[in-house]
């Protein structure tokens, strides 16, 4: 049986596609009964498009796979900290379980600036947080100071 380490480091695989492409590098995989089922990374720059983050992508595929919305017997591994346009599709896509690597202090609606399980909602998710964060956190760092870099670059 494969464990949260083996998926977080198939997510870091999408995370990596995105640097590449000069997006936010957060990749995401959806893992039912021990198989990917769904795989993105962020898309939005590319596309143009403010749904085109990893988990959004991600669920629509699951879902599209399965032929359900519902996605209750799921989980979710995604690179960083989910936001509140994601956690609300998590949530609505009853997914039961979020494994993530990185906190996101700015954003982050499973636990940084709200965490979902404390509302009055009906559905209840599972949340592991940490995994892979070394490696996942400089791969962030670095994308942000790269960007940095040519922003500097471009004004001078």
């Amino acid at each position: 049986m494969k464990d949260d380490l083996y998926f977080m480091k198939k997510a870091y695989l999408e995370a990596l596609k995105a640097y590449q492409e000069d997006e936010v590098p957060i990749g995401c995989v959806i893992v039912q009964n021990d198989k990917i089922i769904a795989r993105a990374h962020n898309t939005r720059e590319k596309n143009n498009d403010v749904f085109g983050h990893a988990e959004i992508l991600a669920i629509k595929k699951a879902s599209k796979k399965l032929n359900t919305w519902k996605l209750d017997d799921v989980i979710i591994y995604i690179t960083c900290e989910s936001c509140l346009m994601c956690t609300g599709a998590i949530y609505q896509a009853r997914i039961k379980r979020v494994v993530y690597g990185v906190s996101e202090p700015k954003f982050g609606c499973l636990n940084s600036l709200i965490n979902f399980n404390n509302l009055a909602l009906n559905h209840k998710i599972e949340i592991e947080s940490g995994i892979y964060s070394e490696e996942i956190e400089k791969l962030m760092k670095d994308f942000f100071k790269n960007l940095r870099n040519k922003k500097e670059q471009t004004s001078n």
